[in-house]
């Protein structure tokens, strides 16, 4: 059973925006380290941004002031909101919860593709 999903990957110009969503189970997200991470081709998959349950965040110095992460109880859902996208962007963001029993769960991963 798919336990994190994702949407919001798709392709934009250099300088645009795009926003990302992962909804989890209401366990998973009200137990969970909640973030994205990001995987281009040839390159390691890398962290790009997570929150806490309390809503700390922390993001990879590269999309800092560019990326903004968030959570929606209600929802039971992680946004990434991604402005000022550059190239070295693309990448397969992946979700991932990281439960208080050190149990790690991964989206399918989405797509983004920036255009310069």
């Amino acid at each position: 059973q798919v336990q994190l999903v994702e949407s919001g990957g798709g392709l934009v110009q250099a300088g645009g925006s795009l926003r990302l969503s992962c909804t989890a189970s209401g366990s998973i997200f009200s137990s969970s380290l909640m973030g994205w991470y990001r995987q281009a081709p040839g390159r390691q998959r890398e962290l790009v941004a997570t929150i806490t349950r309390t809503g700390l965040t922390n993001y990879a110095s590269a999309v800092k002031g560019r990326f903004t992460i968030s959570r929606d109880t209600a929802k039971t859902t992680v946004t990434l909101q991604m402005n000022s996208l550059k190239p070295e962007d693309t990448a397969v963001y992946y979700c991932y919860a990281n439960t208080l029993a050190s149990y790690v769960y991964w989206g399918q991963g989405t797509q983004v593709t920036v255009s310069s």
